[in-house]
């Protein structure tokens, strides 16, 4: 029996270590722009809200698809739960990830919805320029 629990931890241990959990915050509608200043975060965001804005304007939120002003709605609710968990908006971070042939209008509508909502912790992503 000992063995066997062994070997059941051991492969507990190699599954977490090899899952990727950024792979879950992508979408592969999503075109990430290449830009010579990208960098790896420095660490990880806290209480991360990950925004995907599709070539048409139409934003991707938690895997539906809405547009800008039926964003609002369920942003505001998980301000609303973050609150109850005396979690200040502060502590969001919004996570933008654009499709390079987005319009920046919308881009900028996302961002100022965000701001209006009060999170103001905004990083956008961008993929590194390969050399």
């Amino acid at each position: 029996m000992t063995p066997m629990i062994d070997v059941v931890f051991l492969l507990i241990v190699f599954f977490t270590l090899v899952i990727n959990f950024a792979a879950a915050d992508q979408n592969e509608r999503v075109k990430l722009p290449i830009s010579e200043l990208a960098q790896p975060p420095e660490q990880s965001p806290t209480e991360p809200i990950t925004l995907h804005i599709l070539e048409n304007g139409k934003v991707i939120y938690d895997g539906t698809d809405c547009s800008i002003q039926d964003l609002q709605e369920p942003l505001t609710h998980c301000l609303r739960v973050l609150k109850f968990l005396n979690r200040p908006a502060s502590d969001v971070t919004v996570i933008l990830r654009a499709d390079a042939r987005c319009e920046f209008g919308h881009v900028y509508d996302v961002a100022e919805l965000c701001q209006q909502l009060g999170l103001t912790k905004l990083v956008w992503r961008t993929k590194q320029q390969d050399e």
